[in-house]
């Protein structure tokens, strides 16, 4: 496989939210042509170029990022896709690892690929390779997802603009996404490959587990379980007790995940 062929194969996706967007490529070790959406306080469209790789940067004054991720979808030209957030630094030849992986596995139209997640931060982790169903695809971040093109075009899933950093609700972007993937039939396998890691920072949509957290979680698992969401949410309630617990009673935080789903 050459470098060459890398560029024409894959586009990275990535949302930025007031960054310096011609530094962002070198920062986050961007390894093939990418588009950068970055919302910020105006609304220009430029093309960069980062070691022979194309770059595309979309300044946005639009907030969300759901709106930021299907803007830079609409870009896509290339085979393959993969969606990245900012605060990622990614391994050398991560391209090749995604490319290598479609083709080693045509039977997935998506693959979810391990991010190392900073302190605390830590949702999800694969071992092997595997199937993703409708009961457990609420757990992968939406940079663990890559996607063939033309899957995801059949299929006319966009993220949800309710959901995520900027949005209504504060997050679930990603969930709703890979579910409404399942719903068009899309095959979902989770790959045990690192491509990067997170770095660490504060969260731009995580403020503790307040009372809207609850509430927007009891929104978004409505969204995703339906009528099997107040059971979801006992599991994720005594799943997180740890984390959670601390000054919050049980009954209380479920209460506030039902008012979220009513």
């Amino acid at each position: 496989m050459t470098a060459d062929r890398d560029l024409k194969l894959l586009t990275h996706v990535i949302s930025a939210l007031n960054e310096n967007a011609d530094t962002l490529p070198a920062r986050m070790n961007i390894g093939c042509d990418a588009v950068i959406v970055n919302q910020c306080d105006e609304n220009v469209v430029r093309d960069i170029t980062h070691e022979d790789h194309n770059i595309r940067i979309i300044s946005s004054t639009g907030r969300g990022v759901g709106r930021s991720r299907n803007t830079g979808l609409l870009e896509v030209d290339t085979p393959y896709f993969l969606i990245g957030d900012e605060d990622i630094v990614y391994k050398d030849g991560y391209a090749d690892a995604v490319i290598n992986a479609f083709e080693a596995h045509p039977e997935a139209d998506v693959l979810l690929f391990n991010v190392e997640q900073s302190t605390g931060r830590s949702t999800y982790h694969s071992g092997s390779y595997g199937r993703v169903r409708f009961y457990n695809c609420g757990r992968y971040p939406a940079y663990s997802i890559a996607m063939r093109t033309d899957a995801w075009l059949n299929a006319n899933v966009w993220f949800s603009l309710l959901f995520g950093g900027g949005a209504k609700y504060a997050a679930g972007e990603d969930s709703l996404f890979l579910r409404d993937l399942l719903r068009k039939g899309v095959r979902i396998y989770h790959m045990p490959v690192c491509l990067g890691r997170e770095s660490d920072r504060e969260s731009t949509w995580f403020r503790g587990f307040d009372d809207k957290y609850f509430r927007d979680r009891g929104r978004l698992y409505r969204s995703l379980y339906g009528h099997f969401a107040p059971i979801m949410s006992i599991y994720f309630l005594f799943r997180k007790r740890k984390e959670w617990l601390q000054g919050r009673r049980f009954l209380p935080s479920l209460s506030l995940m039902i008012e979220g789903m009513r």
